[in-house]
């Protein structure tokens, strides 16, 4: 599942989102910077901020989360890497693009966090900042992705912010879908042996 995971994040990333510089967070949006600016690979971006910071916070996600967020990264940069050499999609709508790329991707978070794993980026900066100084992680992720989107904004163009938190707000959507489906079978399941019980 961590492959397939990081193979749907990688793909939504490559052939959808990245042609239109539509960052799915805020490792994206560096990696989106550093090709407009310095035409670094969107790859070797996302896999280096993802690696610094997870060096960093292993400590706080322990080992085993971080190797296998580290493994759903590097699937998801190889596939972007394979994704540009072999496939060549010409760029399509921006909005069809931005709706299919932000499903795939949520749909890839969202098994990779099922499976206790991570897509890395912000969140690891976010649970840092969470566990120094008491701020709810969801709310110090919004606000550093939402900078790195204004930046982001600035630097390439005005209307990567507005499709960004549009990525966002559906691929969320989406990861939380996932990511609860599980819950609600073993609810029913439970609910159902209790009701067997009973009899």
């Amino acid at each position: 599942m961590l492959t397939i995971g990081g193979l749907l994040q990688g793909i939504a990333m490559a052939i959808f989102l990245f042609p239109h510089a539509i960052p799915s967070g805020g490792a994206a949006a560096i990696a989106v910077l550093m090709q407009y600016l310095l035409h670094i690979p969107f790859e070797f971006t996302l896999w280096l901020v993802n690696f610094s910071l997870l060096s960093v916070a292993i400590k706080w996600l322990g080992y085993t989360s971080a190797i296998r967020t580290m493994y759903a990264v590097s699937v998801a940069s190889i596939t972007i890497n394979l994704s540009y050499a072999y496939l060549h999609w010409a760029n399509g709508y921006v909005w069809l693009d931005l709706l299919w790329g932000s499903m795939i991707f949520g749909l890839g978070v969202g098994l990779l966090l099922r499976q206790r794993a991570s897509n890395g980026g912000m969140v690891i900066l976010a649970l840092i900042i969470s566990v120094y100084k008491g701020y709810p992680p969801g709310k110090v992720m919004f606000w550093i992705n939402s900078t790195i989107f204004l930046i982001t904004a600035v630097v390439i163009e005005w209307k990567i912010i507005v499709l960004a938190l549009l990525c966002q707000w559906l691929s969320t959507r989406i990861i939380d879908f996932i990511y609860k489906a599980d819950m609600i079978r073993r609810l029913m399941a439970f609910l159902t042996v209790l009701a067997w019980r009973r009899r």
